[in-house]
């Protein structure tokens, strides 16, 4: 007999229960995560301090951790930039 969409059936008949996992509340990699950004966090409040940024038209004041931020993100940008050029020469 060939299994058949039955709505009403369906509806009618109960759920099985859901069976609980014992042990660790979270796997390692999220426990790993969660220390990670507890340590950003740390990271970040630790440097609030404000900083002059000499750019080469005039100066501005930011915070340190701004400061940071802008300059990873500019570096992951440009290695990712500088990674898909030379993948794009590379290949066959």
């Amino acid at each position: 007999m060939a299994w058949r969409y039955d709505p009403e059936r369906m509806a009618s008949e109960p759920l099985p229960p859901v069976k609980r996992r014992r042990g660790l509340p979270a796997s390692p990699g999220t426990i790993g995560l969660i220390a990670l950004g507890v340590i950003i966090t740390l990271f970040a409040v630790l440097n609030l301090e404000s900083v002059k940024v000499d750019w080469i038209v005039h100066t501005t004041h930011a915070p340190l951790i701004v400061v940071i931020a802008v300059s990873i993100l500019l570096g992951v940008a440009g290695g990712a930039l500088g990674q898909r050029q030379s993948a794009k020469r590379h290949k066959p």
